[in-house]
């Protein structure tokens, strides 16, 4: 359970108490013949309840001003105010309120437990705080849920499955049916690859709560693990059945249909998923790769444009872009795209020599001269075939740098090497008009049938000019 969850959770238990509460001082009250002065507590508790009911945060915080001094030390009044002030964010004045309460009764489970929570909410600010709190809930009650999930959900950050999995397996022993601990439990055992220990957790959320639509979604991702992706589907159509603006589970519902061949099916969820938030770069993602797999070329084009504008750091959608920018002729597009790979891996001498094409393409030659020269002085060997590819795309030419090329190039043993240097020595003679030769080597790419690198999309394209 979500650390918000747990502050709602007690704040409806707290107004069902006060409802109780109520109840029974007005039952002892009612045989009485005279009416006898209203004790301040159920006065409080009933004003309290009906601002809470008309969802007034602020006047049920500021209702505690009116409290006697002698229910001002009544803890689970201060308990339902500290938790009040975490919901309404207001963190540092739950914890002094808790700090009252833990020096009366150090040893208040719930005290420390809502310390947790607040402190939580105050982010690296409160790391200190939280980490205290922890301690002294342990070392009370060694398996409580709510500092052993707090433990564990640390360690999932961490990427430490196995740490957080017996953490969640020590709260699952005080709390068996803590929802938060079970589903914790059933998803570290899932990345952990132990697939029977993470049905089980879920299989028992969905016995708890029919309604848990995260487990059918797990489930669904344990089938697919399997590739049983017909059942993959099932539960993660249950799970939108239950929930049917989570971002996620379209995402799942895209990909196990793409991988059961109903690409439309794919498109419709992963369109329905940038629906829902056109803001996050995922779906774009995925919906560009599916487009450019038809071969919706111009499809892909958006979609990637989209990637990188709703998540500018994503690099791997750079070279994509690049890519299909060149296809659409979009010159000056496809060399910034190609830019920002080269800047994030300085090392793959595609970018600079594709840079310098797009430079080429658009008619400023000297340009791609002024770049190369950059890109030459920061290339340490300056024996490879990969330097001569750029320098004779900086030199351009003469006829004896094409020669030694031609010669060289063939006898590079790897395959993808090649097959660049021979891409890039065809784009060469395409860029110079030399049409015969740039053809030549582009159907000595094509007939490697080895679509390891993406010049080979590139020569292909250009053979079917």
């Amino acid at each position: 359970m979500s650390s918000k969850a747990k502050v709602i959770a007690l704040i409806l238990s707290s107004a069902m108490a006060m409802n109780a509460y109520c109840a029974e001082m007005s039952s002892k009250d009612a045989p009485k013949e005279k009416a006898k002065p209203v004790n301040t507590k159920v006065e409080f508790v009933q004003k309290l309840q009906n601002l809470l009911n008309s969802g007034d945060l602020d006047a049920a915080i500021a209702s505690f001003d009116s409290l006697s001094d002698e229910n001002t030390k009544d803890s689970d009044l201060m308990l339902i105010k500290a938790s009040l002030l975490i919901s309404s964010g207001k963190t540092s004045d739950a914890l002094k309120v808790l700090d009252a309460l833990e020096e009366n009764d150090p040893s208040n489970i719930e005290v420390l437990e809502m310390k947790i929570v607040a402190a939580k909410a105050q982010g690296s600010k409160g790391t200190s705080a939280k980490k205290a709190a922890i301690s002294k809930v342990i070392a009370l009650d060694p398996n409580n849920a709510t500092a052993n999930i707090e433990l564990a959900q640390e360690q999932v950050i961490n990427h430490k499955y196995k740490f957080a999995r017996n953490y969640y397996k020590k709260a699952l022993i005080s709390s068996p049916k803590d929802p938060g601990a079970l589903f914790g439990y059933g998803q570290t055992s899932y990345y952990l690859n132990d697939i029977d220990e993470a049905r089980i957790a879920f299989k028992k959320m969905l016995a708890l709560n029919p309604n848990a639509a995260i487990a059918y979604q797990y489930l669904g991702k344990l089938e697919a693990e399997d590739e049983n992706y017909k059942a993959a589907l099932e539960y993660i159509n249950k799970a939108i059945e239950i929930e049917d603006d989570n971002y996620d589970f379209y995402m799942d519902l895209g990909t196990y249909s793409r991988y059961r061949g109903k690409f439309a099916d794919a498109e419709k969820a992963w369109t329905k998923a940038i629906s829902i938030n056109p803001e996050y770069f995922l779906a774009y993602t995925y919906r560009a790769g599916l487009y450019d797999e038809q071969n919706k070329l111009d499809l892909a084009l958006n979609d990637y444009r989209k990637v990188v504008e709703t998540n500018p750091k994503y690099y791997f959608a750079y070279e994509a872009l690049g890519i299909l920018a060149w296809h659409a002729e979009s010159y000056d597009e496809a060399r910034k795209a190609f830019e920002t790979a080269y800047s994030y891996n300085k090392e793959n001498v595609s970018y600079p020599l594709m840079i310098a094409a797009c430079y080429i393409k658009a008619g400023q030659l000297q340009k791609a001269k002024l770049f190369l020269q950059q890109v030459m002085k920061g290339m340490a060997d300056k024996q490879t075939v990969e330097f001569s590819m750029v320098r004779l795309y900086h030199d351009q030419g003469p006829g004896n740098a094409e020669n030694d090329l031609a010669i060289k190039i063939p006898k590079i043993d790897k395959t993808t090497p090649k097959g660049k240097m021979l891409f890039y020595f065809a784009l060469y003679y395409d860029l110079k008009g030399v049409n015969t030769l740039a053809a030549k080597y582009y159907a000595e790419v094509k007939n490697m049938n080895s679509p390891m690198f993406f010049e080979y999309r590139l020569a292909e394209w250009s053979l079917e000019k």
